[in-house]
């Protein structure tokens, strides 16, 4: 039991215990929380200098045939969170780690010219430490890895910096 960490705000969302946590509206749920084994980050592979928002986030996704956004979490340029799915719900952004992992995705990863670029704002940086932090602490063990690092995945430059290297001091 994680008890002593509630209530807890993850995302737009206050947890006030283990039992909302873990609650899923619809669509496929994880085993359990020990079976979140990677936090996965992502870009949205759109250029700095344009606007990609949640509503466009979702438009993209359900047009490839997703019920919904395929993350968890996206991060704007201005740091607002918005929470996808559910924390053990399964999600659709890493194929074939879905089912043990959480998809946290930063608008941009694209430069003014349309190349792979760390494109992270400092609200960006500091509202994704802050989430790690306590998705970490939610699920100790956890790896923080970049889609880019993940074996079996499509080849991608996302999320256009080295995760494990700018985030693995906070995995426990």
């Amino acid at each position: 039991m994680i008890q002593e960490t509630f209530p807890m705000i993850i995302g737009e969302e206050e947890m006030k215990n283990e039992r909302q946590l873990l609650t899923v509206e619809d669509g496929p749920l994880m085993q359990g929380r020990e079976s979140v084994r990677y936090l996965i980050l992502h870009c949205s592979a759109t250029r700095c200098d344009k606007d990609y928002t949640a509503e466009q986030l979702l438009r993209d996704h359900k047009t490839r045939g997703f019920r919904t956004v395929g993350y968890h979490f996206y991060i704007r340029r201005d740091g607002t969170i918005t929470q996808h799915r559910k924390l053990l719900e399964v999600g659709a952004h890493c194929r074939p780690w879905n089912r043990c992992s959480i998809g946290i995705c930063y608008e941009g990863g694209l430069d003014a010219d349309g190349h792979p670029a760390d494109t992270r704002t400092t609200e960006q940086t500091e509202q994704l430490t802050l989430l790690l932090m306590r998705l970490a602490k939610l699920f100790p063990g956890a790896r923080i890895r970049g889609h880019r690092d993940m074996s079996g995945s499509i080849p991608k430059a996302c999320p256009c910096f080295d995760a494990e290297g700018v985030f693995g001091y906070l995995e426990r």
